[in-house]
């Protein structure tokens, strides 16, 4: 059965509500995937999580404080809308991104 989830518009998505103490709402999940939406993040502190994740710019420019594909150094650079990475900060006004948790799940002790 194909569980392909129906688009979403960077429209609709700007339209989602996170829930209460959550920085970005909920576009899909399944056992393998998590898409979240996030408007407008913040810098402030995260909370390990318990998948790898990576960040898909959907408006707005952040500097990516991690490794840059394809490269072997790593280093700060901008990323603008349709870049993918992770490690963002700090981010322009009108910033959003897809937030894409993929993978197993980790144990607690490797978070």
């Amino acid at each position: 059965m194909d569980r392909t989830p129906a688009p979403v518009s960077l429209a609709t998505a700007r339209g989602l509500q996170p829930p209460e103490g959550s920085r970005a709402a909920e576009v899909f999940r399944d056992d393998h995937v998590w898409i979240r939406f996030a408007a407008r993040p913040t810098s402030g502190p995260q909370v390990p999580h318990d998948r790898d994740e990576f960040y898909i710019v959907a408006s707005g420019t952040a500097l990516s404080l991690g490794r840059r594909r394809n490269h072997d150094r790593t280093g700060r650079h901008d990323v603008r809308g349709g870049a993918y990475a992770a490690r963002l900060r700090p981010f322009s006004e009108d910033f959003s991104a897809w937030v894409v948790f993929y993978g197993p799940q980790k144990p607690a002790e490797k978070r």
